[in-house]
C-alpha cells in the first residue's frame, strides 16, 4: 500500500509506509455509504476504508462491502459506541473520521492529512463551510455555537465548530481517548479530550453540503442537544471539580447570609434570635458550603492525578511529526488547496 515514508515522521516505526485509516460510523446510510467509500478512495487511495455498521436496517452493509470497504458491524447502539470500537480495533497511524451521509468534502482529506503531518498535530478538524441553505439547519447552526462557547467558557480555548463530523487524528490521540459518550456528544468529549491535555490541534474549513436525496438525518436537535449540554455538565463536574463544586459552596453560602442578615439585625436591636428554623437552616447552609468546598480540593487532587496519567498514556506513543515529501503522490493526488484554507496550527 502506497504511503509517506515513516522514518520522515520520526515515528520510530519501521521504515514501512505510514498507515491511513479511514473511520466511517453508519446506521441506515444505504443511499450514500457507497459514494463515500468511491469518494475517499479516490482521494485518499493510500488509506484503507473501514466502515462500521451500527445495527443498520438496511443494505448498509452489503453496499459498503460491496463498495471495497472492511466493514465491521457494532452492535451497541449510539455514534460514541462506534467510535470507541472503531478506535480500539484499528490500528493506523493516521485516522480519518468521517460521516457516511455524503455531506462532507472528500477531496479536502488530503490537505487535512497534510496539515496533520506538517505541523504535527494531534486533532485536525474539518470545520464547516456549508453552501446549501439545507445543509444546516438554523437550530443546529445555533445549538452548535452555544455549545462550542460553553465548551470553551469551562475548558478554555475552543473550536469554531466543535460538533464536526469530519477530523483527523494522530495515533497519539486515537490511542489515549477514553471514549465514555455514547450518542452524538462524542464529538464534545473529542474536543474536551483535546483541551484537558493541550494537544496541538487546528481547524480547516471544508465544504458542507446537504443530504443526497433518499438519505435521513438520526440527529434530533432537541434530544440529542440536551444530551450534549449533560455530557458538557458531566465533564464539568469530572474535570473540573474545585471550580464546580466552589460555585455550590458559594451559592450555598450567599443564601445562608442572605437569610442571616434579618436576625443579626434583630439580635443587634433586641438581643434576641426570634427565628431559630432560620438560623438552624443558615448554620446547616454554611456547613453544607464547607463540604462542598472540601468535595472540590479532594476531587481536584484525584483529577489532576487522572489527567497526568492519561498524559503520560498519550507521551508514551510515538509521534508522526515531520516534514511530508512528495505530498500529492503520497497522500494521494490531492489539490493542496482543496476546498480547504490553511489554518494557523498549535494549541488552540
Amino acid at each position: 500500500m502506497r504511503g509517506v515514508d515513516r522514518k520522515a515522521h520520526g515515528d520510530g516505526g519501521d521504515g514501512g509506509p505510514l498507515r491511513i485509516a479511514l473511520l466511517v460510523p453508519c446506521r441506515n446510510e444505504a443511499a450514500t455509504v457507497a459514494s463515500v467509500v468511491e469518494a475517499f478512495r479516490a482521494s485518499l487511495p493510500a488509506a484503507r476504508c473501514h466502515v462500521f455498521d451500527n445495527r443498520s436496517d438496511d443494505a448498509t452493509a452489503a453496499i459498503a462491502r460491496q463498495a471495497g470497504a472492511d466493514v465491521h458491524a457494532v452492535a451497541l447502539r449510539g455514534k460514541g459506541n462506534v467510535v470507541r470500537r472503531a478506535f480500539a480495533d484499528i490500528e493506523a497511524d493516521v485516522y480519518v473520521m468521517v460521516d457516511g451521509d455524503a455531506t462532507y468534502h472528500a477531496a479536502a482529506a488530503p490537505a487535512l492529512v497534510r496539515h496533520l503531518l506538517d505541523h504535527g498535530l494531534d486533532m485536525v478538524v474539518g470545520a464547516r463551510v456549508d453552501r446549501d441553505p439545507a445543509a444546516y439547519r438554523a437550530g443546529h447552526r445555533f445549538g452548535n455555537r452555544l455549545l462550542t462557547r460553553c465548551v470553551g467558557l469551562l475548558f478554555g480555548d475552543s473550536f469554531d465548530d466543535m460538533l464536526s463530523g469530519y477530523r483527523v487524528f494522530s495515533r497519539r490521540y486515537v490511542k489515549s481517548f477514553p471514549a465514555h459518550a455514547a450518542g452524538f456528544e462524542i464529538e464534545t468529549e473529542l474536543a474536551v479530550h483535546a483541551l484537558q491535555l493541550r494537544m496541538p490541534v487546528a481547524e480547516l474549513p471544508t465544504a458542507y453540503g446537504a443530504r443526497p436525496e433518499g438519505s435521513t438525518s438520526k440527529l434530533n436537535t432537541w434530544r440529542d442537544g440536551v444530551r450534549i449540554l449533560g455530557t458538557i455538565a458531566r465533564l464539568f463536574k469530572a474535570e473540573r471539580p474545585l471550580l464546580f463544586f466552589s460555585l455550590g459552596a458559594g451559592a450555598s453560602l450567599l443564601l445562608s447570609l442572605l437569610l442571616a442578615v434579618p436576625l443579626v439585625l434583630t439580635y443587634l436591636e433586641t438581643g434576641l434570635v426570634p427565628r431559630f428554623p432560620t438560623a438552624i437552616l443558615c448554620s446547616a447552609l454554611v456547613l453544607l458550603a464547607a463540604v462542598l468546598l472540601a468535595c472540590g480540593l479532594i476531587l481536584d487532587t484525584v483529577t489532576r492525578g487522572r489527567i497526568e496519567a492519561k498524559r503520560l498514556a498519550y507521551l508514551a506513543i510515538p509521534t508522526t511529526r515531520g516534514a511530508v515529501p512528495d505530498v500529492p503522490a503520497a497522500l494521494g493526488g490531492g489539490n493542496r488547496d482543496a476546498e480547504s484554507a490553511e489554518a494557523t496550527p498549535g494549541g488552540r
